[in-house]
């Protein structure tokens, strides 16, 4: 038979062991929680110097295969590059928030815009963008179109639309969606109307 003081320091090194697991547990998900909550929070940016103005967004909705107009105010710089950033920043606050009508990945984000000749616009998509969106043909579209035609309504001399991501050429938004191409605004916006 096992001696009683041997048999109590098993029972108590076992309710150690119990009794540090569950710790390792609340703290393993008290961990995952903050990681979490840190990659859904957004950068803040610098204060805009510029004047309150009204922009028109081409917001897609997923669930009505549709898109809708919509207007949206922000302090907008003067500089065009800069402006189109500030745009499509504001169009994609509509995407991450909750609810939101098009889902977008937190973190996702323009990069840059480089306006080529104010005919061509190429958007520096950053990789949170592309390595978080949802795939599917008509999501993929919808995201592509939406920044599109956002940029010709507020860019009416544009006419053209090039994607990169973090800076280079990818072949597809999230699978499907093709990112080689040169994209004519005109066009985009005729489906835009198609589907409105």
């Amino acid at each position: 038979m096992i001696p009683r003081n041997v048999q109590i320091t098993l029972v108590l090194l076992f309710l150690l062991v119990l009794v540090t697991g569950v710790y390792i547990v609340h703290l393993r998900r008290g961990t995952q929680e903050n990681l979490r909550a840190a990659a859904e929070e957004r950068t803040v940016a610098p204060p805009v110097n510029g004047e309150l103005q009204t922009v028109k967004l081409t917001i897609a909705y997923d669930d009505d295969g549709v898109f809708r107009s919509r207007q949206a105010t922000g302090v907008l710089p003067d500089e065009p590059e800069s402006r189109a950033k500030a745009i499509l920043g504001l169009l994609i606050g509509q995407y991450v928030s909750h609810p939101s009508p098009h889902p977008l990945g937190p973190g996702s984000a323009i990069k840059t815009v480089f306006l080529v000749n104010n005919r061509l616009a190429v958007l520096d998509l950053n990789e949170q963008f592309a390595d978080e969106h949802r795939s599917g043909i008509m999501i993929e579209d919808f995201t592509l179109l939406s920044l599109i035609d956002t940029l010709a309504a507020n860019f009416p001399q544009l006419e053209q639309v090039k994607f990169l991501v973090d800076g280079k050429e990818r072949e597809t938004l999230a699978g499907h969606a093709d990112l080689k191409t040169i994209y004519s605004t005109a066009a985009a916006h005729r489906l835009v109307e198609q589907l409105q």
